[in-house]
C-alpha cells in the first residue's frame, strides 16, 4: 500500500528544466511556497491514459480550479525535461506546468516510486494527485494498489469535487468550421463572449464534408456541439446562449 502523507510538507528538491534553450533549476519553494497548487503525477509522458484523459481534463478544468482559489496546476512525471516540454507542446496543455522528475527525487520523497521494469520503463511514479497549500499536503488521491495502471481517483473531476462540490465544470464545446466562413466567425465570437472554451475542427484540414454529414446530418458550417448535443449553426447557438442567459437571470 502507498502511504498517505496528508499534513506533511512536500519534498524539498530541485527540478532541472530547459526553458528558452537555457537550464533553469526550479525548487520546491518556487512551486509551492505561498500558493495553492494541484499536483497530479503519472507513469509517463506520451503514454495512453496520461495523454488521452489525465492531462487533457486537468488542462480543461484549470480555469475552473483557478476560479476556486488554485494558483497553479502541475503535472509531474519521471521523464527528462526535453520529453516533458515536447509532450506539453503536443498536448497543447498551456494551462498546466509540466515538471520533469528525471532523477526521481520528488517521486521518491513522496513515497510513490515504483519499478516498471516489466515494461522497460525502469523506475516511475505511481498515479496520484494532491492539493498542496503553502507546501503542506492538504489532500491526496492515490490510485489503488492494483496490478496495471488503475485510474479511478486521481482525475481532475474528483479533485474539483473535493475543492468545491458545487462547482460547475465547463461545458465540452466543439465547432466544425470552414476558413473564410463569416457565420463561423460569428459563432466563435458568441462562444468567446460567453466565456466558453471550444475545440475547432476546420473543413478540409481536420474533416471532410462526409464527416460533418455523418455526424450532424448537415453539410453546412458552422455546426456546434455542446456536451454531446448538436446545437446547430450560428443563429441556433445565439438562441441557445440567450436561453442560458435568461435562466441565469
Amino acid at each position: 500500500m502507498f502511504k498517505n502523507i496528508e499534513g506533511q510538507n512536500v519534498p524539498q528538491v530541485s527540478f532541472p528544466t530547459r526553458q528558452n534553450h537555457q537550464w533553469i533549476n526550479i525548487s520546491s519553494d518556487d512551486i509551492f511556497k505561498g500558493k495553492t497548487v494541484i499536483v497530479f503525477s503519472l507513469p509517463g509522458a506520451f503514454t495512453p491514459t496520461c495523454s488521452s484523459t489525465h492531462v487533457p481534463r486537468y488542462n480543461q478544468l484549470s480555469k475552473t480550479f483557478k476560479q476556486h482559489g488554485v494558483d497553479e496546476v502541475v503535472c509531474v512525471s519521471v521523464n527528462d525535461t526535453f520529453v516533458m516540454n515536447q509532450w506539453k507542446a503536443e498536448q497543447q496543455a498551456d494551462n498546466i506546468t509540466f515538471l520533469a522528475d528525471g532523477n526521481t527525487d520528488f517521486t521518491r520523497g513522496m513515497g510513490m516510486l515504483i519499478a516498471k521494469n516489466d515494461l522497460g520503463f525502469g523506475d516511475r511514479s505511481w498515479r496520484y494527485s494532491m492539493l498542496v497549500k503553502d507546501g503542506v499536503i492538504e489532500k491526496m488521491f492515490i490510485e489503488p494498489d492494483l496490478p496495471g495502471d488503475p485510474f479511478e481517483v486521481s482525475d481532475a473531476d474528483t479533485m474539483l469535487k473535493y475543492i468545491n462540490p458545487e462547482a460547475e465544470a465547463p461545458k465540452n464545446v466543439t465547432i466544425f468550421s470552414r476558413n473564410g466562413c463569416p457565420f463561423c466567425v460569428k459563432a466563435k465570437g458568441l462562444l468567446n463572449d460567453a466565456g466558453m472554451d471550444y475545440d475547432e475542427l476546420v473543413l478540409n484540414d481536420d474533416f471532410n464534408e462526409s464527416t460533418i454529414r455523418a455526424i450532424s446530418g448537415e453539410t453546412t458550417v458552422p455546426q456546434i456541439f455542446i456536451d454531446g448535443v448538436r446545437i446547430g449553426g450560428s443563429e441556433d447557438l445565439e438562441r441557445f446562449l440567450n436561453v442560458i442567459d435568461d435562466i441565469a437571470a
